[in-house]
């Protein structure tokens, strides 16, 4: 048998350790009583899925290896599958050419966008590339933009409406209220940008990379970890389903989140990236597995599962309005009969629990309400304490290097 990860043999045989593997029967109390309280309720305990977990030891399960529909708990699957295909600081490249001649700041041709499948382009990126292209020195386009590659901004998907916003962010006479108020956002002394494209927004085929006549600016995206952060704070679907389509698809997805977690993919069953769709099925077991991968894949950098998920009480987003166990970093997931929620708990007697709690039913404020009075049960058995050190988020949106428009990620050729 293998030990907990960063668990050294010596310690292994610690009597602490075997104490964090010990059964509970207070707690299977505590998860057979939730179940009863669901069931009074019209909900059978076999659509109820619960993995309660310390070290390497189920605690306390129902339904454990059963699929279940996860919601937005499949970006866990996304989040494991893109840290295992690229590095934690890896970053999507936008790339700026021209066709034509710059004379006098004026751009006498078309100017291209050549997308690198960065899943979080909004207002901050497209305004601080505007000022970009003004120190490289135009001022004005003559002819068109033109979209090659994968381009989104704003989570649109479709290229041309990337497009018509990017030539907006990119000129501040053209901005609508939403970038006027992204633009207070930005670190102080990045002047509004006056870009003028005077043609239109062209798609055009990716064969026309050969008519670059000179490439001017390559614009990188934040790196990997803050850009899964900011997809898990804010269940961004979009995002999701970009980084899953630009990891390889659904199925290169569920394969590398299974390899990861060392489990078989009949307990992982994805339809897409982001959870949209009840068809998106993991086993309560699967979930916590793979949050345990993903802080395997993470610990060695320094970081933890809190980097790449939302806090409770430091970050905004989906986890506004629960009760929640302070400095837990979770994941919740929800459709119209589905309420789902994962991740880790400090506690005093057991460490980081990890747990997963998959309901089913039409009832989701009563579903929320009953998972955070679980935790709460749970954490008082073990006893409240804060999140180890190593549980400590290091990632923080909004702060250098994890700041959008940050003009240092502007370069140019």
């Amino acid at each position: 048998m293998s030990w907990p990860e960063g668990v050294t043999m010596v310690e292994w045989r610690a009597p602490w350790i075997a104490q964090m593997m010990a059964p509970d029967p207070v707690v299977e109390a505590i998860v057979d009583q939730y179940l009863a309280n669901l069931e009074g309720l019209g909900f059978a305990p076999e659509t109820q899925g619960v993995w309660i977990q310390t070290g390497i030891t189920a605690i306390a399960s129902n339904q454990g290896t059963v699929p279940l529909s996860a919601a937005s708990l499949t970006k866990l699957a996304t989040t494991l599958a893109a840290l295992g295909a690229w590095p934690i600081d890896h970053r999507f490249e936008t790339r700026l050419g021209r066709r034509g001649t710059v004379v006098d700041g004026v751009l006498q041709g078309d100017l291209v966008v050549l997308g690198g499948s960065d899943p979080y382009f909004v207002w901050e990126e497209a305004i601080a590339l505007g000022h970009a292209l003004q120190q490289a020195g135009i001022q004005r386009v003559t002819g068109n933009l033109v979209i090659l590659g994968d381009f989104t901004m704003n989570f649109e998907v479709d290229p041309q409406r990337s497009g018509e916003m990017l030539r907006q962010g990119i000129n501040a006479d053209l901005w609508p209220w939403e970038a006027r108020q992204q633009y207070d956002t930005l670190p102080p002394g990045i002047p509004q940008p006056q870009v003028e494209v005077e043609g239109t927004v062209v798609v055009g085929n990716p064969q026309a990379i050969n008519e670059v006549s000179g490439w001017v600016l390559r614009h990188q995206s934040l790196p990997l970890v803050a850009l899964l952060k900011a997809m898990n704070i804010y269940s961004n679907n979009a995002m999701a389903e970009g980084i899953a389509q630009t990891v390889g698809g659904v199925n290169t997805v569920t394969a590398i989140a299974a390899e990861q977690a060392q489990l078989s993919v009949a307990e992982i069953r994805l339809i897409n990236g982001s959870g949209l769709g009840v068809e998106n099925r993991i086993s309560p077991r699967a979930v916590v597995a793979m949050l345990m991968a993903t802080q395997r894949k993470l610990a060695p950098h320094g970081l933890s599962i809190a980097d790449v998920m939302p806090v409770f009480g430091q970050d905004v987003g989906t986890l506004q309005g629960r009760d929640l166990p302070p400095q837990s970093a979770l994941k919740t997931g929800s459709l119209a009969a589905v309420s789902s929620l994962a991740g880790f708990f400090p506690t005093r007697d057991r460490g980081p629990v990890w747990f997963a709690i998959l309901n089913e039913g039409y009832n989701l404020e009563g579903f929320r309400a009953r998972q955070d009075v679980l935790l709460a049960a749970l954490q008082d058995h073990w006893g409240a304490a804060p999140a180890p050190e190593t549980f400590q988020p290091q990632v923080k949106l909004g702060q250098p290097p994890y700041q959008l428009g940050d003009p240092a990620r502007n370069q140019p050729y």
